[in-house]
């Protein structure tokens, strides 16, 4: 038998870059062949990095708004000749803005891909791994999810619906060995912010987010822990996000509300 055909195998969806591609990093790192998802055409350079690590890559370009795009992902997963192993449910993306303003199509595709696409993608995976009673979920969630945000209003919620799902699916699977982990940055230094139009708030143009490989690492390890939630990044992030868990949602969204809204970064 290979060596490769006796490595574990990971699946970990926006594998292009940020958060996504560092937890493919983990993966491979740690021994893992990996599947990796991204619409964009980073993607290829994302598998080439991963190969350079040691791992045989499987890179399948998919836009997971699109439900037959979503089967596609998962027969690539089941069409792979082994079990899945792990999976790092990472694909998301953000809106920022006033919410009479932004762009309906926009949050409306930010519900689907954030929302819909996970939960059919963790069905079908899910179901696999407790078929087989063996596997580990990640649900990257944010700390977003523990408050309203202003300015953010369907990304929080999103959010808020990924950690709630997560958190009943693994109570649901409690007995089974199939784990399920959710991680929750703070800000972190990716494209977010820029691709969600958040660069003229407060929060986005600060210089103190997180580097993505340090999430990914405490993401990594605390899904292979099986524990159930990562406050993930700096000590000042892990604190803010176990702080905005305790604190009542009116309070924690008038908190949030300066320092999302547009044109806050030149105030």
């Amino acid at each position: 038998m290979s060596e490769t055909t006796v490595r574990p195998l990971a699946l970990v969806t926006g594998a292009s870059s940020g958060i996504g591609l560092e937890l493919a990093v983990q993966f491979a790192e740690h021994g893992f062949d990996l599947i990796v998802a991204a619409e964009d055409a980073e993607l290829e350079g994302a598998a080439r990095r991963l190969r350079e690590l040691g791992a045989a890559v499987s890179p399948v370009r998919a836009d997971l708004t699109r439900r037959e795009d979503v089967e596609k992902l998962v027969a690539a997963v089941r069409g792979a000749g082994r079990p899945l192993d792990a999976a790092a449910l990472n694909a998301g993306v953000g809106v920022g803005g006033r919410f009479v303003e932004t762009d309906l199509e926009a949050e409306l595709g930010l519900v689907t891909l954030n929302c819909a696409a996970t939960v059919h993608l963790a069905k079908r995976i899910a179901q696999d791994m407790v078929a087989r009673d063996e596997g580990r979920i990640l649900f990257t969630s944010s700390v977003a999810s523990q408050a309203p945000q202003p300015f953010q209003a369907v990304y929080g919620a999103s959010k808020a619906f990924v950690q709630s799902f997560a958190l009943a699916l693994r109570e649901e699977l409690a007995g089974t060995a199939v784990t399920i982990t959710t991680l929750l940055p703070g800000p972190t230094d990716t494209e977010f912010f820029d691709r969600a139009d958040l660069t003229d708030t407060r929060l986005g143009a600060s210089d103190k987010k997180d580097d993505p490989a340090q999430v990914a690492e405490q993401g990594f390890a605390g899904l292979m822990k099986g524990e159930a939630t990562v406050f993930a990044g700096s000590l000042t992030s892990k604190a803010m996000g176990r702080m905005s868990a305790l604190t009542p949602d009116t309070a924690a969204a008038k908190t949030m509300k300066p320092v999302a809204a547009p044109g806050s970064a030149d105030t």
